[in-house]
């Protein structure tokens, strides 16, 4: 599912292994999110797992720890347990409808099992290891990942169940949740999004009787089933796909639709490594996984032009969006038509990065911003960088964009939030501002 957008060609091309995995997910019949809410306790009640029928209370001191290497702020604690994708008559929510539907459609009515509901505080073995993301990939550092300690995290992707559920014994399900990256500021990014995987266990008579090596049939398969998912969605589309690469499928394919005039990514996917079947004690079988970002899927069919609409209480947005509305391609289906868009106050903070040390990185800045500002940042950009060889320094200026999506911002209110993320940024961050 693509989601991250590193800065870099080398860092793009560390993320890209991530990209699948992150879209797999866990989906439960259960009541809409319930809110155990006063301003003292701030919990949040979510079901935890399957099999687990009570819910489970997530409290602050939970996730946001005195633990050295906690890095989870409230901005992020107050999305835990939201559940956007598990509201009907939410964007979210009729995409995933969308996708279970094609799967009853496709292989019979719950064939697929599907969950929505799983504890999103998950152990770094469940997050990577589990998946074989290598023990030196840029994803397991904290500029990366939300950790609650150093042997816990929220999951950056829903495949941190996949071997839970086989363990389990699932063999065919659909996985959907909210996961969580550190990650820029801009239109398309968000620290909280989305995602849905999908897993197809093949028993060895179904590849005898087919007369094919498993991995054949699996890959056949999995591109037939994911094709028509395409046309589901986008209607009669020309298709492609490109070999990719990803740490716990091989081989490993991304599918690509031409939409609107352009190449678009719609989701990763690939034959299961045989050592991630191995683990669940499943070595005599084969299967098949994918994963794919439902934010990414809703923007381009609705044409939500920023993914913070989707956490908007304004009734301006949400009244757009009905359950059934759905149609493929968005042919003859009403799409999102914006209200007065606000406008922005552009503030600029430039300042000299430490010497020493790692604790400026652009995801850091992030979070002090997000943590200040909340939803009324809009962007964070670099916008001029120089060395002065005399200091041996080096300058950064970023320009921050603040942007209510609900209504106009005062010059009071900016210039206090702007003071503050300055304040944070030398406190947390080792920065001399200029």
């Amino acid at each position: 599912a693509p989601s991250a957008h590193p800065t870099t060609n080398s860092r793009t091309m560390a993320m890209s292994a991530l990209r699948m995995a992150s879209s797999l997910g866990l989906r439960a019949v259960a009541p809409a999110r319930a809110r155990v809410a006063t301003q003292s306790s701030r919990s949040m009640v979510i079901r935890a797992a399957v099999s687990t029928p009570a819910p489970v209370v997530v409290k602050r001191e939970d996730v946001i720890t005195s633990d050295p290497f906690n890095n989870v702020t409230d901005h992020i604690f107050e999305k835990i347990g939201t559940n956007l994708h598990k509201r009907p008559d939410h964007p979210l929510g009729i995409i995933k409808s969308v996708i279970e539907s094609y799967f009853d459609e496709k292989y019979g009515k719950d064939t697929f099992t599907s969950y929505d509901d799983l504890y999103p505080v998950v152990s770094t073995y469940a997050n990577f290891d589990s998946v074989l993301v290598p023990p030196d990939h840029v994803s397991r550092s904290q500029n990366d990942t939300y950790y609650v300690d150093n042997d816990t995290v929220l999951r950056c992707h829903t495949s941190a169940h996949q071997l839970e559920m086989l363990k389990e014994g699932a063999r065919k399900f659909l996985v959907t949740g909210d996961v969580y990256r550190r990650d820029s500021i801009d239109a398309t990014h968000f620290p909280v999004f989305h995602q849905m995987e999908g897993f197809r266990v093949f028993e060895p008579a179904e590849w005898e009787a087919a007369g094919k090596e498993s991995v054949d049939l699996a890959a056949e398969e999995l591109k037939d089933c994911l094709e028509g998912l395409a046309r589901h969605l986008f209607g009669d589309v020309e298709m492609r796909w490109v070999d990719a690469y990803f740490p716990f499928t091989e081989p490993s394919f991304e599918l690509e639709i031409f939409f609107k005039g352009e190449w678009l990514e719609v989701l990763g996917c690939g034959v299961t490594e045989m050592k991630i079947l191995e683990e669940a004690g499943l070595g005599d079988k084969r299967a098949w996984a994918f994963g794919l970002g439902l934010e990414r899927l809703a923007m381009v069919l609705f044409d939500i032009p920023d993914i913070r609409l989707f956490w908007s209480d304004d009734k301006r947005f949400s009244k757009q969006f009905k359950e059934g509305m759905f149609k493929a391609g968005g042919v003859d289906m009403q799409k999102f038509k914006p209200y007065s868009k606000y406008p922005p106050c552009l503030k600029d903070v430039s300042f000299w990065l430490p010497k020493e040390g790692d604790t400026f990185t652009e995801n850091n800045l992030c979070e002090v911003v997000r943590d200040v500002a909340g939803s009324l940042v809009e962007e964070v950009k670099l916008i001029d960088e120089f060395t002065n060889p005399k200091k041996g320094l080096t300058s950064n200026c970023y320009r921050i964009v603040y942007r209510s999506m609900e209504r106009s911002l005062t010059d009071e209110e900016i210039n206090a939030l702007q003071e503050k993320v300055r304040e944070d940024m030398v406190s947390k961050l080792g920065v001399e501002l200029r």
